[in-house]
């Protein structure tokens, strides 16, 4: 069986890879979807997909995972939502299930008889991509909720310095 396992992952966290080793207790193999593919450097979205996906395959590579899966980009509908599962189906490989927590992805994917199963958190209030952006921002401790492979690669591409510059840009032009 192969499940789809969607997110955005900006940037990838250890509540990422605690969901991932769930979902393949339960699936031989776990096409992971970037979406947002198509946007960086905002302060929701500050990496590029291939930085994401590098983030991600250090961490299959290291776990020895990547031979279970595969990393795709879903770029975003522009909120045209009854076109979203349609969407997926065209850019990813096929799938069997659908790991997902998000109730409007839920409804969308039942709707198309698409099997969907919900993910167990882990430690969900600090295992956040939107806090540990935020504690990067402040320069608070964010790498321990991280794969160490993810922090190393966060700091060769000076991602707290970005995620700085892209606060004070977009604050300026609010």
């Amino acid at each position: 069986m192969r499940g789809l396992f969607i997110g955005r992952f900006q940037p990838f966290h250890l509540g990422h890879l605690y969901a991932l080793k769930w979902m393949l207790k339960r699936a031989d193999e776990i096409i992971i979807g970037i979406g947002s593919a198509q946007i960086s450097y905002t302060i929701r979205n500050p990496f590029t997909l291939g930085e994401r996906i590098e983030m991600i395959w250090r961490v299959l590579r290291y776990e020895k995972l990547y031979d279970r899966c595969i990393i795709i980009g879903l770029p975003d509908t522009d909120e045209i939502h009854t076109t979203w599962v349609a969407y997926i189906k065209t850019f990813s490989p096929k799938f069997d299930i659908v790991f997902t927590n998000d109730p409007l992805s839920i409804m969308l994917l039942k709707r198309e008889n698409i099997s969907v199963s919900n993910i167990p958190f882990f430690n969900r209030k600090n295992f956040s991509a939107t806090n540990i952006r935020k504690k990067m921002l402040e320069n608070d401790a964010w790498r321990k909720y991280l794969h160490p492979e993810v922090a190393k690669y966060l700091d060769e591409i000076n991602a707290p310095q970005r995620l700085r510059m892209i606060y004070n840009l977009e604050g300026k032009n609010k």
